[in-house]
């Protein structure tokens, strides 16, 4: 009977202890989850005079907190704290163009990918850049947090130079002031971003350097990164991902022919 009654308290005290890993919460274990999500993104991640958020992250981000049964809040996130809001325990979940790297990996556990898009490159309406190997000598705007711009340094090896500002707003202007040459970054964003320009800023569909975009949560949270995964999986099954993709997207350009599900990363 003793033996029996020791046995029932350990499964009680291992269904407390809750999903997370070491003792560590998981986002399995909360009723309401905080979702970070960019607010200077159109048809991205965008805050509206409201104070609300739209986008195809924010929508992807409201799927998958239902999928998991949760409520859920938003916070913005700009692209250089995106790690700092999981670490300081701000937002349980990043849904906030965070292309996944080994860098990152180190401070944030990534579920996804939930979408594979290119890098491209934004320009002014008379210009006729081509391709990454055009931006030779060019300045390119590199947005605080964001890697982009140095990926075309650094990967492929062209020597444009990099001239920081704070955001893609920023960013924009400048372009269209000539302090910068190019923006460079995933095709969805300049795609959003050209399209509420309105003033002719034109992509060079160049498609280089894939870009894996994943959903940022805390470290060890491996039980709360594989029901996100199965989330991400039913969003694409379900048809979903292709309805969300082309109301933000369907205008704009890019090439929304073949939509297949991302190969995961792995939650370990």
């Amino acid at each position: 009977m003793k033996r029996a009654l020791a046995a029932v308290l350990a499964l009680f005290a291992t269904v407390v202890a809750g999903c997370g890993t070491d003792g560590q919460e998981s986002v399995l274990d909360k009723d309401r989850i905080v979702i970070a999500v960019r607010p200077d993104l159109p048809s991205v991640g965008f805050r509206r005079p409201d104070g609300g958020f739209e986008g195809f992250d924010v929508d992807v981000a409201a799927y998958i907190a239902r999928k998991l049964h949760k409520q859920a809040s938003y916070i913005p996130v700009l692209a250089a704290d995106r790690a700092k809001v999981l670490t300081d325990g701000k937002a349980d979940l990043v849904l906030a163009t965070f292309t996944i790297d080994q860098e990152r990996k180190k401070d944030v556990l990534f579920a996804g990918p939930y979408h594979v898009s290119y890098q491209d490159i934004l320009q002014r309406p008379d210009e006729t850049i081509k391709n990454v190997r055009e931006l030779k000598g060019r300045k390119i705007c590199e947005v605080k947090g964001s890697n982009a711009a140095q990926r075309v340094v650094q990967e492929r090896e062209v020597p444009a130079e990099l001239v920081p500002f704070d955001d893609y707003k920023a960013c924009l202007t400048a372009l269209k002031s000539k302090q910068v040459d190019a923006v460079t970054t995933n095709d969805v964003i300049l795609a959003g971003l050209a399209n509420q320009d309105g003033t002719g800023l034109k992509l060079a569909n160049a498609q280089f350097n894939e870009q894996r975009t994943g959903v940022g949560m805390r470290r060890g949270d491996v039980a709360g990164c594989e029901a996100v995964n199965r989330a991400i999986t039913d969003m694409y099954q379900d048809g979903t991902t292709g309805r969300l993709l082309q109301r933000w997207f369907g205008k704009s350009g890019l090439d929304l022919s073949t939509i297949a599900v991302p190969q995961f990363e792995g939650c370990s």
